[in-house]
């Protein structure tokens, strides 16, 4: 059964990592630009696949620039969702993510690949949901899909003064998220991939897994799942697909 109550309930039964180990982000970079994956060794070519990147809750695209430049070296045709802050609601930040992903579609004439991290995850599997005929499958990095506000507090915190902004800015109260969250818990339209670590300070790894998508354990922090060298592994294989 999904469940969407804020805070979540299995991160009280089930505490999470201490919050400082996501202090590891330099040292994971540092690991991935050291792998031999990192320079496209053993790597297929992406034969010009399209991809579209989603940033977590609180970022933006610029978080993702190691990802896009990768892709862009491994010969796919990787494209930034446009996100500045994500921070707004999700029906919002959908209008001008689907316009990127359309105009993606368009360009390459292939249907689009999509990898989010933490929200971004949660963003792409609705968005694929809703638009199957242009996504040909989301790769989702440390994103609670069975419980989306399964969160550290500290988290937790930030999405309630989140939800307060969006309620000034909209004028419509947290019931505008609705929509959004029954699609989430609906069975995916494309396949969805999972990819989570035990270790996350920020999402409890369990509201990472769902019976209806692969899932796959990789070790590091939540905050680096973009620039974890197993995470460019997995991609690797993953998207030729």
């Amino acid at each position: 059964m999904i469940r969407f109550r804020p805070g979540g309930v299995l991160g009280r039964l089930n505490p999470l990592p201490p919050m400082w180990l996501e202090g590891r982000l330099a040292s994971e970079y540092v690991n991935l630009i050291r792998d031999p994956v990192y320079y496209g060794r053993g790597v297929a070519g992406g034969d010009g696949r399209p991809v579209l990147l989603i940033p977590g809750f609180l970022a933006g695209d610029q978080s993702l620039i190691t990802m896009r430049d990768w892709l862009r070296r491994m010969d796919y045709r990787p494209e930034l969702s446009g996100i500045r802050f994500n921070v707004l609601y999700s029906e919002f930040t959908l209008e001008g993510v689907l316009e990127r992903l359309y105009v993606h579609h368009r360009k390459t004439r292939q249907k689009v690949a999509i990898v989010g991290h933490s929200r971004g995850g949660l963003l792409a599997k609705v968005i694929a949901d809703r638009n199957p005929e242009l996504v040909s499958q989301v790769v989702a990095l440390g994103s609670p899909l069975n419980e989306a506000l399964d969160v550290h507090p500290v988290t937790m915190a930030a999405v309630r003064a989140a939800r307060i902004y969006n309620q000034l800015r909209f004028r419509r109260g947290w019931e505008n998220e609705d929509r959004f969250l029954a699609q989430l818990a609906a069975k995916p339209a494309v396949p969805v991939t999972s990819i989570y670590t035990r270790s996350d300070g920020i999402v409890n790894w369990k509201a990472c897994l769902r019976e209806d998508v692969e899932t796959i354990e990789v070790r590091g922090s939540h905050g680096g799942l973009g620039v974890n060298a197993e995470v460019y592994h997995h991609l690797a294989r993953l998207l030729p697909h």
